[in-house]
């Protein structure tokens, strides 16, 4: 169910994780694909994710490089070739994006809604990220862990978002991610939320008052 905290008028401002909202989560494909680059056993996808995971918060924050990331995945240190074949997969797997979403945060945009891209990501990604279309033409700025060295749901990654839109008041924004405890984070400082779960139409419900203000419509 997605959840929402009330919003009766409109916001000055929104902050948006990316993967889960705008990004797509990779499916099993591309999970294979990248456990097959890894030279993972084959048929155990599941403990190949197990080990992507298991530091990838501190490869997030900043707290490892590439290679000390995929040499913690793999158990060994790969080779300059292999390692950047890894990290080039990696990044390849959350840099689709939802149509649906990106033409709400166009509408959003054309109403001149100033929007912040708060996502936890790797150095690598981040620069992925912020060479799209997309980041460029909608965001008002782009802030990601490994830049900030620190993760949502800190409370200085959202302090840091705020600080970005330009509005002192959190209670006139809205901060959108699909993960319920950075969004129980993002309401402890004020922010208005939307725990997302897939559905355009309820971030779309959100936004329509804002855009409403600001276009007259």
């Amino acid at each position: 169910m997605t959840r929402t905290s009330a919003s009766p008028t409109g916001v000055d401002a929104v902050i948006l994780d990316y993967n889960g909202v705008l990004g797509l989560q990779p499916g099993t494909a591309m999970w294979t694909r990248l456990a097959d680059l890894a030279e993972w056993p084959a048929g155990q996808l599941t403990s190949f994710q197990d080990a992507f995971w298991s530091a990838r918060e501190r490869y997030d924050a900043g707290e490892l490089s590439d290679l000390a990331y995929w040499a913690n995945v793999l158990g060994h240190h790969p080779g300059p070739r292999w390692l950047r074949t890894l990290r080039d997969a990696d990044a390849a797997m959350w840099t689709r994006t939802d149509p649906h979403v990106l033409d709400l945060l166009y509408r959003a945009r054309a109403a001149r809604l100033p929007m912040v891209l708060l996502s936890n990501a790797p150095a690598h990604l981040s620069n992925v990220l912020d060479a799209t279309d997309w980041r460029r033409d909608l965001m008002t700025d782009a802030l990601y862990s490994a830049r900030l060295s620190l993760c949502k749901p800190h409370p200085a990654a959202y302090e840091h978002a705020l600080t970005a839109t330009g509005v002192t008041d959190p209670g006139r924004v809205l901060f959108v991610d699909d993960r319920e405890d950075n969004c129980l984070a993002a309401a402890e400082l004020g922010l208005r939320t939307l725990h997302y779960t897939g559905r355009p139409a309820a971030l779309a419900e959100q936004l329509r008052p804002t855009l409403a203000e600001r276009t007259g419509s």
